[in-house]
């Protein structure tokens, strides 16, 4: 299953708008076939917050549906199954509140992004529920991954936790490639 940028049909009139941020058929449709078990919430105050790149482990590894429910941020997916012709390679887009786009990052990648404006805040939904022995990481800024983060000048906020993540090279990836390389990404919408 690819990464997948979701276009979502928005109803505008002169009150604002209205869309569905999810619904199962429809999403099955554009090619998500996922249950999902957990929704999760988190605000970033100042622009420059990077929050990743994070992963979940098998057997409790986590497909993402991501959305920026309050102003934007820079979404990256890194994929990381052993054995994969584009091991390490990531793909990138801008959610907002204002674009309504989602991202879809399936298990085996891991995710991240930075805030591109203040007070942004993300909504996503996880296929499997958090469990901490299980959860796992990679630095943001390993020169392998060559991640070109758009970030102010006063540079990247990260947390203690993330600041010390393995690089690429010293990872034991626990996801094996079973097909599917990164492909291109593209926008559906589930209509």
């Amino acid at each position: 299953m690819p990464v997948l940028l979701l276009t979502v049909r928005r109803f505008e009139d002169n009150r604002g708008w209205f869309s569905e941020s999810y619904h199962q058929a429809k999403w099955a449709n554009a090619g998500i076939d996922e249950t999902f078990i957990q929704d999760n919430h988190s605000l970033s105050r100042p622009v420059g917050t990077i929050r990743g790149l994070h992963f979940q482990a098998p057997p409790h590894a986590q497909a993402k549906l991501i959305r920026c429910i309050r102003g934007a941020i820079w979404d990256v997916a890194v994929d990381i199954r052993h054995g994969s012709p584009t091991y390490g390679q990531w793909q990138a887009a801008e959610l907002s509140a204002e674009n309504g786009h989602q991202l879809y990052i399936p298990a085996g990648f891991a995710h991240g992004f930075v805030t591109l404006q203040p007070d942004s805040e993300v909504a996503y939904k996880a296929s499997a529920l958090y469990a901490p022995e299980n959860e796992g990481g990679l630095r943001w800024d390993d020169p392998a991954l060559g991640i070109n983060w758009p970030l102010p000048s006063s540079g990247a906020i990260v947390s203690d936790k993330d600041a010390v993540l393995p690089r690429l090279a010293d990872l034991e990836s626990p996801f094996a490639y079973e097909g599917g390389p990164l492909e291109p990404l593209v926008a559906r919408s589930p209509a």
